[in-house]
């Protein structure tokens, strides 16, 4: 079931209220799940009830994505802000240092949040910020596509494609290496949560210099690459292996840029090794 919590975090002019809409399920340590850009929380629901059997699990939506409101004016979608907004979201919630998980951009977040001690283990999927800059420009093209398509396309359409597998295939292929897995239900709610993601350009504005270059000594960490990653490639593993040299890498065979849809079961058993 559906949570909305508020909570203030400061800006240059003053306080300023920020809203964040989450799920919270299972029992055991707090374990936070940061999704990508353009998606909702409930990319996480092919592996959320694994890893609720033992982690007290709180998957969220990002502010300007999903049903969670826009930042308000005076904040931007950078990685100083975002974390100190989650942070404020952590401590509203009662939670100190959770299990962090994330992917794409939220596995930049999960980093910089064990970066700053917020986290106390860190699995990143495909996290942004270890690209070159021609990388970083392909995948934002590619991004700005995929939201170009979900505008233009009527929902009818959407719903029709989303019926069957080549339709689901034409929808989701960019950024799911078994698109065929996913459910209609799904794939329409995630094509409409990218119509809807009031904070995609804002957060593509601020990842144009969105780079990680910091250790994160002194808690576990695992970075885990799709070998179909079509967004991120997956030889951005290995620089971020370089950055965090004591970072566990793992590849995922046959898993595109949100592996959690395509091996379920890996997914979870990687978070679960690393938060153990």
């Amino acid at each position: 079931m559906a949570h909305t919590v508020s909570f203030t975090v400061d800006s240059p002019a003053g306080r300023r209220t920020v809203g964040v809409a989450y799920e919270r399920a299972g029992s055991g340590e707090p374990l936070v799940l940061l999704h990508g850009i353009g998606h909702h929380r409930q990319a996480w629901d092919p592996v959320l009830r694994i890893l609720a059997a033992e982690r007290d699990v709180i998957a969220l939506d990002l502010p300007g994505f999903g049903t969670s409101p826009s930042l308000p004016d005076g904040l931007p979608y950078d990685l100083r802000t975002m974390a100190s907004v989650l942070s404020s979201f952590f401590g509203t919630l009662g939670v100190r240092r959770p299990h962090v998980a994330g992917n794409s951009l939220g596995g930049l977040l999960a980093l910089e949040l064990g970066r700053r001690r917020l986290a106390r283990s860190v699995s990143a999927l495909s996290p942004a910020g270890f690209w070159t800059e021609s990388e970083r420009r392909y995948a934002f093209g590619v991004l700005r596509a995929m939201r170009g398509a979900a505008l233009t396309m009527p929902l009818p359409l959407i719903g029709r494609l989303s019926r069957n597998a080549p339709g689901r295939t034409a929808l989701t292929s960019t950024i799911y290496a078994r698109p065929g897995r996913r459910s209609p239900e799904a794939v329409v709610s995630e094509t409409v949560a990218l119509r809807g993601a009031t904070g995609f350009h804002g957060t593509l504005a601020a990842g144009r210099s969105a780079a990680f270059t910091d250790d994160v000594p002194g808690i576990p960490v695992t970075i885990a690459w799709g070998s179909k990653d079509l967004i991120l490639p997956r030889r951005q593993g290995v620089r971020a292996k370089h950055v965090i040299p004591g970072a566990r890498l793992v590849r995922l065979p046959d898993c595109g840029h949100v592996p959690m849809n395509d091996d379920p079961a890996a997914v979870a058993r990687i978070i679960l090794d690393t938060s153990r």
